[in-house]
């Protein structure tokens, strides 16, 4: 399986971006994709997650500014951000988890910078 992420960039708060993240390969059919990101200096953290079914995870820091969704024909996963704060710069990550073998993918991560 393979992660293709862009979309990153530096943006002023309270602005948006949307990342993308096109995976390819040997799929698997259950699957929950999602982005997490790691701050300068800190741990890496679940930002948004989508099953196959649509259902959704937020990160509590994000919910209600984040918006994660999922093309299921093209295989790509979405993440809308929008009244983005300094707080949120990172180095963004796209994961797909095999729910079967529990085998998680990761694409090479997009830096997301936040002027204030």
């Amino acid at each position: 399986v393979q992660l293709q992420a862009s979309g990153g960039g530096l943006v002023q708060a309270g602005g948006s971006l949307r990342l993308s993240c096109a995976v390819s390969g040997s799929i698997p059919r259950l699957n929950v994709m999602g982005w997490y990101r790691q701050p300068p200096g800190k741990q890496r953290e679940l930002v948004a997650n989508i099953g196959s079914g649509s259902d959704r995870n937020y990160a509590h820091s994000v919910k209600g500014r984040f918006t994660i969704s999922r093309d299921i024909a093209e295989n790509t996963v979405y993440l809308q951000m929008d009244s983005l704060t300094p707080e949120d710069t990172a180095v963004y990550y796209c994961t797909v988890r095999n729910l079967v073998t529990r085998a998680d993918y990761w694409g090479q991560g997009t830096l997301v910078t936040v002027s204030s």
